[in-house]
């Protein structure tokens, strides 16, 4: 430290006491979240500055955002969310050995249609209504009194759990879900003429319409080639049909959890070159880091908009104007 007689030299580049320069920590959490793992850090820092970081500097610099972690995690949040997303990707944790374990993710949209991940849950080995139960009403304890319409994929008892949280939600499948389970049971050659069919059901002008073509498809050599894909949306009907009494504007909105997939495909970018996390924290921490880094909730970049949503917004007032309060 440079010294002077009177003792009043106050050095610009480099405060007095300070061991990193403004920002250093900052880089360590941008790459970490961008999926990079210690080993590759320490090395880009190599490059880029020429200064040897130790695995040790690195943790501590990225443990100190598990205090914000939780701050994000128990935040308060808005009463009525005109759509919400829920869906579920999975991440490898040791505790003792290596198992998958689902991370629950809900990302709401709210009245200016800005997108916000609403929370971040581990569960148990196997994605299970039970759990979303857990992480839905926590979700309600949290502020949030009414939403409008859920989307969420076919999972067996999770309807259940959105209407035990909110009676007057509507549970919307999502008909991305629909369309691949039905692709998974049926040959690749046969996909040209199946997903026509599929899509002349969930295109459908009306509920009656979408019953035809269902009907339509089942009594087809195709329906009759696949039983299983019939049944398959003969079981999900009743969480399927809502969206059919929507104009296309809401329709565009709802009619699958596109949003939360994109959300998920760029958490599985921070998860995918690190194989596997030593802790759940660990794991939570990467995965708010990359969350933290795309998306800004009190952002007012057209990028942070739901598509199409000024349409929909004007036909959820009308579907729901005693739910809805448009400022």
């Amino acid at each position: 430290m440079p010294r002077d007689r009177n003792g009043d030299f106050e050095p610009r580049l480099v405060p007095k006491n300070a061991r990193r320069l403004a920002g250093f920590n900052d880089r360590i959490l941008s790459l970490y979240a961008r999926g990079m793992s210690v080993r590759d850090i320490r090395s880009h820092l190599a490059q880029i500055y020429g200064v040897e970081v130790s695995p040790d500097l690195i943790s501590k610099v990225t443990d100190a955002v598990v205090d914000e972690l939780v701050t994000w995690q128990n935040r308060p949040l808005d009463a009525v969310w005109p759509t919400i997303y829920i869906d579920a990707l999975w991440v490898k944790i040791r505790s003792g050995s290596v198992t998958a374990k689902p991370v629950y993710l809900a990302v709401g949209v709210d009245m200016d249609g800005r997108k916000d991940v609403l929370g971040l849950w581990v569960g148990a080995e196997g994605e299970g209504a039970t759990t979303w139960m857990a992480v839905l009403s926590e979700l309600r304890n949290r502020g949030i009194e009414d939403v409008c319409i859920v989307v969420c994929d076919g999972l067996k008892g999770l309807p259940d759990a959105v209407t035990a949280t909110w009676p007057k939600a509507t549970v919307q499948t999502c008909v991305i879900h629909l369309t691949r389970a039905s692709l998974r049971l049926s040959s690749v050659r046969d996909h040209p003429k199946l997903v026509p069919a599929l899509k002349a059901i969930y295109t459908a002008p009306t509920e009656q319409a979408a019953g035809q073509a269902l009907d339509t498809f089942e009594a087809s050599d195709l329906g009759e080639h696949y039983p299983a894909v019939v049944r398959t949306w003969r079981s999900a009907w009743p969480e399927f049909t809502p969206y059919l009494a929507f104009p296309p504007a809401i329709r565009t909105v709802v009619y699958s959890t596109n949003m939360v997939e994109s959300m998920n495909a760029r958490l599985r970018k921070a998860t995918r070159n690190r194989g596997h996390f030593p802790s759940e924290q660990a794991a939570l921490k990467v995965l708010y880091l990359a969350v933290r880094e795309q998306i800004n909730p009190k952002a007012r970049d057209a990028n942070h908009v739901a598509a199409h949503w000024k349409e929909a917004l004007n036909q959820f007032s009308l579907f729901f104007e005693d739910r809805l309060s448009i400022q």
